[in-house]
């Protein structure tokens, strides 16, 4: 998509790559004249409401278990300034300003879709914010993830009445010294504003906005450096044929086993050992399609859910006419915080399986390839210590697996008494992919060192491009040194996307396939 292409909040449709471009600032986000029209009416239903006898949750009367009491018109505005100031009582350090963008940009596409009552100059100061680049603190913890992500919301909007903090020219700075530096006032929130503001669960989807960026090139990375292993290891190349997997026929099982396939086209060292006498390899190499596979069809349930989520309404309450207003539940972070607490399994599992392949490589039993990955041992301990760092990490990440979602503890004096404890899955999600892109530098690193005894044969072009890749930034070891800088180089080649980008690259110079039929299903977002 062009850098000068405009996405229109509220009635265009937002994805996740979309949504990062416009964070990031390669599209520009507006309100087009329809757009601005359904605000603009919005929030003059509201305006009405308000003077009226009638009580409407949020508009003219106390939240959460104050939901009863009645709030007069002249009071209604000041309402909503104090539910930003008492509701912004989250803790811990901030999160990244990419996520508080995000949040931006997700709270725009639904406040702009014209039921929330939001007034047309608060959109139009949130779209100054981003393009501003001045951007709200907003702490990481305090969110339950139900009646939107109250706390992390307070915190993204106080700067709109002149008060909290923001990122701004690398500082955290006062928000209202930075709207004096531009002659910019507060804005005069009108009645539900507030809560329109905070109610919704954009915390917790810009975090899902991450999780599914990051764990794709995860998944991408980690068929190159399991089909890297393989060649290192000379594992058989059938638990791949595309019929086997035709007989249990999920997506993802077979989108990885048509990977591997490309990626190991016309390999040397595949065809030096296709008559050889083992019958069987074990699991972390026979079984990479299924482990793998698995994880892929979870990332597209989360991605397929998101894409709902993003662009939904999900405040409270929802207006629809000046008759009819519903107080209802779509902040309710649950149809997200699952599909999030799976994928921080299904991302886990990923580094599982590749530490196990980087144990089998120091194991000594593939003709050619020596214990602990050096010649001479003993003397030398090879590579075995870095296999202590994978499993650390493994089992750092199977403690985080437990759902955040399983949880429920009951807040505002029993009104919400079920809530989802999503913000928690995204942030566990984040870490536990973090950990995954170090596994699979350690796996690359030792991947790169097992095919080099291998030469003169080689591997098929995008495993190649990538080997003389890693090779050229690391090179090949046959005495101890310290290893933890060429660590972190392998690990910074996986986690800014290097290897996915090298493969490819390396696939359309060569003419040689890379894609499967189900491409455009799990490399879309």
């Amino acid at each position: 998509m062009s850098a000068n292409h405009n996405f229109n909040y509220g009635s265009d449709f937002l994805t996740v790559s979309k949504t990062l471009a416009i964070s990031k600032g390669t599209i520009k986000g507006i309100l087009n004249e329809e757009t601005r029209q359904k605000i603009k009416e919005s929030s003059a239903i509201v305006e009405k409401i308000a003077l009226s006898d009638k009580a409407v949750y949020g508009i003219n009367t106390g939240f959460g278990p104050l939901c009863t009491s009645m709030i007069s018109a002249e009071d209604t505005k000041k309402l909503q300034e104090n539910i930003l100031k008492s509701h912004a009582v989250g803790v811990g350090v901030p999160i990244d300003d990419e996520i508080s963008r995000i949040m931006l940009v997700l709270k725009l596409q639904a406040l702009a879709q014209g039921y929330s009552g939001i007034q047309e100059a608060t959109l139009d100061r949130m779209i100054w914010h981003l393009e501003n680049d001045v951007i709200p603190v907003v702490p990481k913890q305090g969110s339950v993830g139900a009646s939107g992500d109250l706390a992390p919301l307070s915190h993204l909007f106080l700067p709109l009445i002149g008060l909290g903090r923001v990122h701004y020219k690398g500082d955290i700075v006062s928000a209202q010294d930075v709207l004096k530096e531009y002659g910019l006032k507060p804005i005069a929130l009108g009645p539900k504003e507030g809560l329109a503001l905070i109610n919704g669960t954009q915390f917790i989807a810009a975090h899902a906005v991450k999780v599914v960026a990051r764990f794709y090139n995860v998944l991408a990375t980690a068929d190159i450096t399991a089909a890297m292993m393989l060649e290192g290891l000379m594992g058989s190349v059938k638990p791949f044929d595309e019929g086997l997997h035709k007989l249990r026929p999920y997506k993802g099982n077979q989108h990885v086993a048509a990977n591997i396939r490309n990626l190991l086209a016309d390999s040397e060292i595949v065809g030096s050992h296709l008559d050889c006498a083992k019958v069987q390899d074990p699991y972390s190499l026979r079984c990479i399609p299924q482990v793998h596979g698995a994880s892929r069809n979870a990332w597209l349930h989360l991605k397929e859910t998101l894409e709902i989520e993003i662009n939904s309404v999900t405040d409270n309450p929802i207006i629809f006419s000046e008759d009819l207003t519903i107080s209802g539940g779509n902040f309710h972070g649950q149809p997200i915080a699952m599909p999030l607490d799976y994928a921080c399994l299904a991302a886990s599992e990923i580094g599982n399986i590749s530490d196990r392949r980087i144990y089998l490589s120091l194991e000594g039993n593939t003709d050619g390839v020596p214990k602990l990955l050096m010649r001479e041992t003993g003397l030398n301990s090879g590579f075995m210590i870095l296999q202590y760092t994978s499993a650390a990490l493994a089992s750092e990440n199977k403690g985080l697996c437990f759902p955040a979602s399983a949880d429920s503890i009951p807040t505002s004096l029993g009104q919400e008494d079920h809530v989802s404890m999503g913000s928690i899955s995204g942030r566990k999600a984040l870490q536990v992919i973090e950990n995954v892109e170090r596994i699979l530098g350690i796996e690359l690193f030792c991947a790169a060192q097992a095919i080099d005894y291998h030469a003169p044969l080689k591997s098929g072009k995008m495993i190649n491009a990538v080997h003389d890749y890693v090779r050229s930034k690391v090179e090949h070891l046959e005495e101890d040194q310290i290893m933890y800088e060429m660590m972190e180089k392998v690990i910074e080649m996986v986690q800014d996307g290097k290897i996915l980008e090298i493969a490819l690259n390396a696939a359309e110079k060569e003419g040689v396939a890379s894609k499967t039929v189900f491409t455009d299903l799990f490399e879309n977002y």
